[in-house]
């Protein structure tokens, strides 16, 4: 009887792929400008339920935690049923969850729907689009991580005057039940996710071929490698707990800045679209430091500092914050835009390329589950916890330097942690003698990956993994 073999299709780098960008872009616009650009309604909802800064900040964060704390429940139901179907569900949630969030009577209602319904939507399609991202580029994909964070500063620019506006006309109430019809997009860009097939190089007859490649591309039968669906050996890897630490510390302090920007404009006396015209200056100039942040990051002798250059990223940010902490009127503020519009550009189109980098594409879907659950914790902690100093003490300076202080020492920590790494692995190497065996074998293994390793993840990895080595289940 004759045999078919199943090929793994390598990333066609172009192609459909660049579709796939497009609904990327889209999904990371709403899943990260969506929690900052409602700030706009939050002087409102403050009149009509009586509450405080920090109980509106509880909004965004919810929602942000649910897009990071959803992260390995996405990963089980990606591994499981794969991307596309998961990203339909998700966008029909997402939708829901606002179009809910307009008809509420109180805060814990708008907690529940906009914050956990609408959070959950976006988490079950964020993830399975940079997987989608990883499983359609590898030479390109610095860029094509660039130019799908692009998004976010895109929908930031667009979504929080386009708030302000609906408000204006339509009320608080109106302006949700229309971003709750925008958010069905996200069904339209989960059904351009199309799995990468594989060939069949056959032996035998069409039929059985068919029936291989068939096999190959259907998700598993309930129970089957259930064991795989979300894979916790990843936290093994020291380069990953380092960048988890990081990141831990850089979510802290990272939105607090935007969240909280729009109310501090109104407190100095700046009119409202004035205001809201701040987040669109920060989002237009994230709209070219991403994209231009991801083709530097592609260069030849940039790729191996990877962790390096996302340490920079994070110190310029935190003392983008810092430095504008005393700024009061609206040239300052419009200043403080354009730096932190540079350095929170540069931090989001490099966060997932380190990420990738450290994982390789094998077990991206689980880290990254692991990783946003993590980071969850922190959000719930930053803005909150920085509404609450601003009810208590009326100061908003405070804020500002508490996070650019939790910036800069998640880039101090990334940056040491990595040299250390690097400096005990070739330690390691120098004793052992083995260079030149673990370079042949790794030039072997994969000819496509990068010319050298992020020195974080050669201490425990040895190589960085394929960069398409996904199993056909999770595209």
């Amino acid at each position: 009887m004759g045999a078919g073999v199943v090929d793994k299709v390598k990333p066609p780098d172009g192609g459909w792929g660049w579709i796939v960008l497009l609904g990327g872009f889209v999904i990371t616009g709403f899943s990260y400008a969506f929690p900052k650009a409602i700030s706009v309604y939050f002087k409102e909802l403050m009149r009509d339920f009586g509450c405080g800064y920090s109980d509106t900040a509880w909004i965004s964060s919810i929602m942000l935690a649910m897009l990071y704390g959803s992260g390995p429940v996405s990963s089980i139901m990606v591994n499981r049923y794969g991307c596309r179907p998961v990203m339909l569900f998700g966008g029909l949630l997402a939708s829901a969850g606002m179009i809910g969030a307009s008809f509420t009577t109180n805060i814990i209602q708008l907690y529940l729907t906009a914050g956990v319904i609408t959070g959950l939507g976006l988490a079950l399609n964020f993830q399975p689009s940079l997987i989608m991202l990883g499983c359609y580029f590898d030479k390109r994909r610095p860029l094509a991580n660039g130019l799908a964070a692009a998004g976010s500063p895109v929908f930031l620019s667009v979504l929080s005057p386009l708030g302000q506006v609906l408000l204006e006309r339509y009320g608080w109430r109106g302006g949700f039940l229309i971003m709750g019809g925008l958010l069905l997009n996200c069904c339209t860009c989960g059904a351009v996710m199309r799995p990468l097939r594989c060939r069949v190089r056959t032996t035998a007859a069409r039929g059985e071929a068919n029936a291989l490649e068939l096999k190959e591309m259907l998700p598993s039968k309930p129970g089957q490698e259930n064991s795989n669906l979300l894979d916790f050996s990843v936290l093994r890897d020291k380069g990953l707990v380092i960048y988890i630490i990081a990141k831990f510390i850089v979510v802290l302090g990272l939105f607090v800045p935007t969240i909280l920007l729009v109310n501090y404009a109104k407190d100095q006396g700046i009119p409202d679209k004035d205001a809201a015209f701040l987040l669109s200056i920060i989002g237009f100039i994230d709209i070219f430091a991403r994209p231009t942040c991801g083709i530097v990051a592609g260069l030849k002798w940039v790729r191996p500092k990877m962790p390096y250059f996302f340490s920079i990223a994070l110190l310029f940010n935190g003392l983008t914050d810092v430095c504008s902490a005393r700024s009061t009127d609206y040239k300052g503020l419009v200043i403080f835009c354009v730096f932190f519009g540079l350095s929170y550009g540069m931090v989001g189109a490099l966060q997932f390329e380190v990420l990738m980098g450290i994982t390789g594409t094998d077990t991206f879907s689980s880290a990254l589950g692991l990783v946003l659950l993590f980071e969850a914790v922190a959000v719930l902690i930053g803005p909150p916890s920085a509404g609450r100093l601003v009810d208590a003490y009326k100061n908003y300076e405070l804020i500002f330097y508490m996070a650019g202080g939790e910036l800069i020492t998640a880039g101090i920590f990334l940056t040491v942690a990595s040299y250390c790494c690097l400096k005990r692995r070739r330690n390691k190497d120098t004793g052992l003698g083995e260079d030149s065996d673990i370079e042949s074998n790794h030039t072997e293994h994969n000819h496509n990956s990068h010319e050298s390793n992020f020195p974080f993840i050669t201490e425990v990895g040895g190589h960085l993994s394929e960069l398409h080595n996904y199993k056909v289940t999770l595209c």
